[in-house]
């Protein structure tokens, strides 16, 4: 019943925390502060999305702290800590450990920095609170101190397939059987994952696949790619790519006149404000299957607009994409562990992890809580978006969409 009483009275859901067990002066007297370390890229190709998402996991802890606390009033303090790649994320982890005794770590956006430093905190018997990262092979080695609230890259190809059967085989009049799929990503852990999904999804559907095109995400100069995907003439596109290899496929996609009928994105950087602002009305009609945004049915997402209000009072802007509201809501539901739990234990907090449970709908995310065996929450699903207007905006499935989607996406020529 704490848990309802808690989200009435803040309009949002859940809540979150991790320990140190260091007193802190406070009042009219001595605070308990629990830290949790939180490891995102915060510099580096990957510090915009980074910083999006640590924002989500910052606003979760100061709303708790403002309303008292958790587990009796303790306060909760996240020792915030910047890992731009796989080394720097087991030598931060292991710094959190070994230096500052945290028996929590959350973050992480990147699957290849929760990869790498969830090997270290597993070892080290420290709980790794997933929020952001999606490759599957996070939580499908067995271990038995990773937790993941936001949905894998399984579950974004199966809906890009099903999208792609269900909807746009019937906008472009044509037999799914019939379409040309083309894949392009970006090669590390999170492009790959995403990339071998939709492969073999597609492959169990009859779907034909056009072309594979790996590129380095580091690169300059993707013209190559883009002459290829051209030549392999696919009437859907599927992309995986972070913020400026989007915007670099997609300027150099209209220097070469690559025309495909449908584009959709898996998240990242085709989720981002930054995205629209780089490339204007070139974005429109792009489909993006990603966590939930924010033009959304809000009866599906109820505490999303007080996330929103919460974001722009802190940080004077919009939220840059809904990493933050993700991180927000999978942070909430750590601190309601913890506050069940009353300190930071890592068996006892994977324990009343297992046991709790939410319904899809109740969230500012819409997603629901349910982890399976391997710490995976099953009841997290992407949703279809499409730029419009210069907003990104659901367009499946039906209860949360707020407008019907328009393909196929007009050629270079024809645009204005």
């Amino acid at each position: 019943m704490k848990r309802w009483l808690s989200f009435l009275l803040t309009g949002l859901i859940a809540f979150t925390t991790a320990c140190s067990g260091s007193p802190a002066a406070g009042g009219g007297g001595q605070k308990e502060v629990l830290q949790i370390g939180a490891l995102y890229p915060l510099t580096g190709s990957s510090a915009l999305l980074g910083d999006e998402s640590y924002r989500g996991a910052e606003l979760a802890v100061k709303l708790r702290n403002q309303n008292g606390g958790v587990a009796g009033g303790k306060t909760v303090e996240l020792i915030k800590t910047d890992a731009p790649d796989a080394n720097a994320a087991q030598a931060e982890a292991d710094r959190l450990i070994t230096q500052k005794g945290v028996k929590l770590i959350l973050g992480s956006y990147s699957s290849s920095i929760s990869f790498a430093a969830s090997e270290v905190t597993e070892r080290n018997g420290v709980l790794y609170w997933e929020l952001g990262a999606v490759s599957d092979q996070v939580t499908e080695r067995g271990y038995k101190y990773v937790m993941r609230t936001n949905p894998p890259a399984s579950h974004f190809s199966r809906i890009e397939i099903d999208y792609i059967k269900d909807v746009v085989a019937e906008k472009l009049g044509k037999n799914p059987s019939d379409l040309r799929i083309g894949i392009v990503h970006e090669d590390s852990l999170y492009g790959t994952t995403v990339a071998e999904f939709v492969k073999k999804y597609a492959e169990e559907a009859n779907l034909k696949l056009a072309t594979i095109q790996p590129y380095n995400l580091k690169s300059v100069d993707l013209s190559s790619v883009v002459l290829n995907v051209k030549e392999a003439k696919p009437d859907v596109l599927i992309g995986v790519s972070y913020l400026n290899d989007a915007i670099l496929f997609w300027r150099q996609a209209k220097e070469l006149g690559l025309d495909v009928p449908v584009f959709i994105g898996t998240g990242g950087g085709h989720t981002m404000s930054d995205f629209q602002k780089a490339l204007g009305k070139d974005v429109d009609g792009i489909l993006n299957v990603d966590f939930p945004q924010y033009e959304i049915n809000k009866e599906y997402t109820p505490g999303l607009d007080d996330f929103v209000k919460l974001y722009k009072d802190t940080y004077g802007e919009e939220p840059r994409s809904g990493h933050s509201l993700a991180n927000f809501m999978g942070t909430n539901v750590l601190l309601d562990v913890i506050d069940q739990v009353g300190d930071i234990d890592p068996d006892k907090l994977r324990e009343a992890a297992m046991n709790y449970k939410l319904e899809p709908g109740k969230t500012a995310t819409g997603w629901g809580i349910q982890f399976d065996e391997k710490g995976q929450n099953k009841l997290g699903q992407p949703y279809v978006h499409q730029w419009i207007d210069g907003k990104l905006v659901v367009v499946w499935p039906k209860g949360a969409a707020l407008k019907e989607v328009t393909l196929p996406l007009p050629k270079w020529s024809e645009r204005q």
